[in-house]
């Protein structure tokens, strides 16, 4: 199982059901191949629609049914389009239950730093920013490293998506919680040890007596 099979797997079990749920793009749409099948999932894309499904199969892609990264996906019986202004009505009304994103960076407060990459141009943050604030828990889904360069700080260096947002990192590594008092180490990833997560991680972390182990 490779590192981001891992994080779909366990970010996944965050989800409760009935909830309404807005997945970035690159790593966080693999999430939907792992809510369980009895779960009432509604996934909401920010470019205009509600009832999100999973990937189509080579050759039955349908170019006018892409996620907000422009991938082809599908959409479930029930599901609805609608435009911009209403999509974003739904984000900023308080009516995302979790959004799930990558991330560039994100510090010991929460912060999360998304959408610029140096030395590359990049056409903004598009609904990232959106949608931290107004979803009502923001998960992070990322590789705890770039090419062995730390990704967790204790302040984040590239300019900010969000300020204090954040709600739970879940990487291939660890499963840390942002608290008032800092980051919590809460589960360990596979193969992981304490220690291994210490040392790929720039910010300090709050070790409780007991950390969970990753169940996938």
């Amino acid at each position: 199982m490779d590192a981001k099979e891992i994080i779909a797997r366990r970010v996944a079990k965050e989800l409760n059901d009935g909830d309404i749920v807005n997945l970035g793009i690159g790593l966080p749409t693999m999430v939907t191949d792992y809510i369980p099948k009895d779960f009432d999932i509604t996934l909401q894309s920010e470019n205009g629609f509600v009832g999100l499904g999973s990937v189509p199969k080579e050759g039955e892609e349908n170019k006018d049914i892409v996620n907000a990264g422009g991938m082809p996906v599908t959409i479930k019986a029930g599901g609805a389009f609608f435009d911009s202004s209403v999509s974003f009505g739904i984000i900023r009304g308080g009516h995302v239950d979790s959004t799930i994103l990558g991330a560039l960076e994100v510090d010991a407060e929460g912060s999360l730093a998304s959408w610029k990459i140096p030395g590359k141009i990049v056409p903004g943050m598009g609904g990232a920013m959106d949608l931290v604030v107004g979803a009502k828990k923001v998960i992070i889904a990322m590789i705890h490293t770039q090419k062995g360069a730390h990704k967790i700080l204790e302040k984040c260096v590239l300019p900010l998506t969000a300020y204090k947002q954040v709600n739970l990192i879940v990487t291939e590594m660890a499963v840390i919680e942002v608290t008032k008092e800092g980051l919590v180490l809460k589960e360990l990833g596979p193969s992981i040890t304490i220690d291994d997560v210490i040392n790929a991680t720039s910010a300090k972390l709050i070790i409780p007596e007991n950390v969970g182990q990753f169940e996938i």
